[in-house]
């Protein structure tokens, strides 16, 4: 038996095999069928724009000759992506199987629609033969595939990316809450270093990835239809007395809600998508980020997993609960990254008026966020799968009292400022005494002992311990957003 043999078809990725639930919600809108569903959409709002005008009562119609459709033709035609599934999927790509054009099969599947009109408008209806000839009047493909895309990737990251990227930033406001007067021990370079709190280091997260949720809730997606190579030439030579411009201002910002682009060559220029990948990408490194320092506190011991019921860590070590879900999020971050990565960069150029690279590229898209989307979806369930281990922070605080150094010879150095004998080399002093050595907390005191620091100075540092050595750590984590 082939494997190629086997129907239904067998996935080659594992975003539609393995991991096709995590990733299913992106295939309402950046699948193949997705895309196509959309140029529907824009060529019969295109149509009805033609047809009825701006005021889309049909006073002004912006093609001579044409009667404007009735609210049951254009109750019709909208119905025509509205019901596009998989009748209508097969229907295309049999098209497409003799154009050998996905933008012309789409054009001649609406012609296939508008032939049933008749049947359900009755005789009378202006959706015949004769307004075949609307469908994708002075447009070239890139007019409805610029657009399509824009939209399909602008709903996928409205409906599923960016709530599932807020779900990581909830997640960790709250727990940065939670834990924000928590103490844990710095490791700088690895080494013990000034305590902090888990909560102002979640905060730390919090407040990086807040940045990039702005950008991403700030995006332009872009459009454009303009014609061949951006000029209107066929528009013009059709009907030179409509004012093109104002159609396709009107078109892009009002019927399709995007950000309207005057100036094109054939192709929208992809800048807008490269501005968007590249914040992903960004994020993606910082979200990575977080599941390397994670993985590292659970190695540590700062984070205890909450083993699940029934599943293996090891196939020969059964004590085990291994970090699985930060590790699958970490490493499909970096698919995901190169995707992106490569997007941007690749998109932003066309040789001259128009090459096809950007074509085959853009078909990369829901992969590039299906990747994303899933280590998002790891990241979150292994977040939900810890907590701290409280007795694991306690003991590496109170073994590392050498981090008390810092504190004291900076007060050493304002003392000294102040005049009083004995505080001259504060750095050398705190070094001789805490570098390279086990130091007790006694030790500390001892040292503070020998110094002629003033009644209140030495109480302050007396009282300190590494625990509470973490300055306005708790108080930063009000700043996280």
């Amino acid at each position: 038996m082939k494997l190629t043999d086997i129907s239904p078809a067998i996935a080659l990725t594992p975003l539609d095999g393995r991991y096709h639930k995590q990733t299913a919600d992106l295939v309402e809108y950046l699948s193949e069928p997705a895309l196509n569903r959309e140029r529907i959409h824009v060529e019969v709002e295109w149509m009805i724009l033609l047809a009825n005008g701006f005021d889309g009562n049909g006073n002004q119609p912006i093609v001579e000759g044409v009667q404007p459709f009735t609210e049951a033709e254009i109750a019709f035609l909208r119905a025509i992506p509205e019901q596009f599934g998989a009748e209508g999927i097969a229907a295309h790509a049999a098209h497409e199987a003799v154009t050998h054009h996905d933008v012309k099969a789409v054009e001649y599947y609406i012609d296939d629609q508008i032939d049933k009109a008749a049947a359900v408008l009755g005789p009378d209806t202006q959706l015949n033969e004769r307004i075949k000839t609307l469908v994708h009047f002075a447009c070239t493909s890139e007019d409805i595939n610029n657009l399509s895309t824009a939209l399909c990737v602008k709903q996928a990251m409205e409906q599923v990316w960016l709530p599932a990227f807020r779900a990581i930033v909830d997640h960790l406001a709250a727990k940065a809450e939670e834990y924000r007067d928590m103490p844990l021990l710095s490791l700088t370079h690895g080494q013990p270093a000034t305590p902090t709190t888990l909560g102002k280091e979640l905060a730390v997260y919090v407040y990086r990835l807040n940045r990039q949720l702005k950008h991403l809730e700030s995006q332009e997606y872009l459009g454009k239809i303009n014609g061949a190579t951006g000029t209107f030439g066929a528009h013009l030579a059709a009907l030179p007395e409509v004012d093109w411009i104002a159609v396709s201002r009107e078109f892009v910002a009002n019927r399709m809600g995007l950000t309207w682009n005057p100036l094109t060559t054939q192709i929208e220029s992809h800048d807008w998508q490269a501005e968007l990948y590249s914040t992903v990408s960004h994020a993606n490194r910082i979200m990575h980020n977080l599941c390397v320092d994670v993985w590292m506190y659970i190695s540590r011991g700062v984070f205890a997993q909450v083993p699940v019921k029934g599943a293996t860590g090891s196939s020969t070590m059964p004590h085990k609960v291994n970090p699985i879900r930060f590790e699958n999020a970490e490493a499909n971050f970096e698919l995901s990254c190169s995707l992106l990565d490569t997007l941007s960069a690749t998109l932003v150029e066309s040789r001259w008026q128009r090459d096809l690279t950007d074509s085959t590229t853009q078909r990369n898209i829901g992969s590039a966020l299906g990747y994303s989307l899933l280590a998002l979806n790891n990241l979150l369930g292994g977040l939900n799968s810890i907590h701290p281990n409280a007795a694991v922070m306690e003991h590496e605080l109170d073994a590392n009292w050498e981090v008390l150094g810092e504190p004291i010879q900076t007060a050493m150095r304002a003392c000294e400022l102040k005049g009083l004998p004995g505080m001259d080399k504060p750095y050398e002093k705190v070094k001789e005494l805490m570098r390279g050595h086990e130091i007790s907390r006694q030790d500390v005191e001892r040292f503070i002992d020998g110094l002629a620091f003033d009644d209140e100075t030495a109480a302050r540092l007396k009282a300190l311990t590494p625990a509470t050595y973490t300055g306005v750590a708790g108080t930063l984590v009000d700043l996280d957003r």
